[in-house]
């Protein structure tokens, strides 16, 4: 999955593909809509909000290694049961975001996208 951050929605995506998504959270980390690049968190801020991404499937995808690939999730408790696949049931899929950092800073701070809090 690919995704790029649009901030104002008018018409379909350009392509006429894919889908947008709006009412992510992150956690662990925020979006800098700046730079365009995942960066540290606000202090005392644990989730910030994401603005609107743009899912476009891709055949025989390969990810990017210098990009973050963030999991998303259902739910901000990350736990589920797993599935007869192996999988959690509250993992989703994974986003690709853009970094200055190597993915693996992101992955020591389990930074992910969340579709729902639960305070």
């Amino acid at each position: 999955m690919s995704a790029e951050v649009l901030e104002h929605i008018e018409d379909y995506p350009d392509e006429g593909v894919g889908v947008y998504i709006s009412g992510l959270y992150m956690d662990g980390a925020r979006w800098d809509r700046d730079l365009q690049v995942i960066s540290d968190q606000f202090p005392a801020k644990m989730q910030e909000t994401m603005p609107v991404v743009w899912f476009i499937p891709k055949m025989d995808y390969k990810p990017d290694p210098e990009e973050y690939q963030a999991p998303l999730y259902k739910t901000s408790k990350r736990a589920g049961v797993l599935s007869t696949t192996g999988q959690s049931t509250n993992y989703v899929l994974n986003v690709q975001i853009p970094s200055k950092e190597p993915p693996s800073f992101w992955v020591q701070r389990a930074a992910a996208l969340l579709s729902m809090l639960n305070d």
